[in-house]
């Protein structure tokens, strides 16, 4: 059975800028498959729009805060995915103060009003894989900095295969 883990940070200041908000890089034990993505903010009432993306991203990767991922079954293992602030393989970070010089790909583009907050959960057709020793990770990513910076949730949930 493969084992699904989130990563996911609440209650977060951002940095003024374009900003990634969770990156995970797949080691070389694993691949994975992206589940599920989410963004809110809580800080204000006020209607504005937000671009998101999902895009890869090869060296020189985001500096991140570590982010452990969370198992979502008690019983199954720790992820093969460890925390980490460089952005490197088998590593989680979220929120990053600096996003690297590595390019950024993206696979997907979306808007939303952050007085709703964002949900991605793809039909299994739609989901995104990252094989393992890829050389470049996944990020969720604010393309543009948002107009309120405190009080973001944010989080994705993937599944490691073989």
């Amino acid at each position: 059975m493969a084992r699904e883990y989130i990563v996911s940070a609440g209650g977060i200041t951002l940095a003024n800028q374009a900003v990634t908000l969770v990156f995970v890089n797949p080691g070389t034990t694993c691949s994975l498959e992206f589940l599920r993505g989410w963004v809110g903010q809580s800080a204000n009432a006020t209607s504005a729009q937000q671009r998101v993306q999902w895009s890869t991203q090869v060296t020189a990767f985001p500096t991140l805060t570590s982010a452990t991922p969370a198992k979502t079954k008690l019983l199954d293992p720790v992820s093969a995915i460890t925390g980490g602030t460089a952005g490197a393989a088998g590593t989680a970070g979220t929120n990053a103060s600096a996003e690297g010089a590595g390019s950024k790909t993206v696979i997907w583009n979306d808007a939303f009003n952050v007085l709703n907050g964002w949900l991605w959960v793809p039909t299994p057709a739609e989901t995104i894989m990252m094989n393992a020793s890829a050389a470049s990770g996944l990020g969720l990513h604010l393309p543009v900095a948002p107009a309120t910076l405190t009080n973001w949730a944010f989080g994705l949930t993937f599944r490691e295969l073989g």
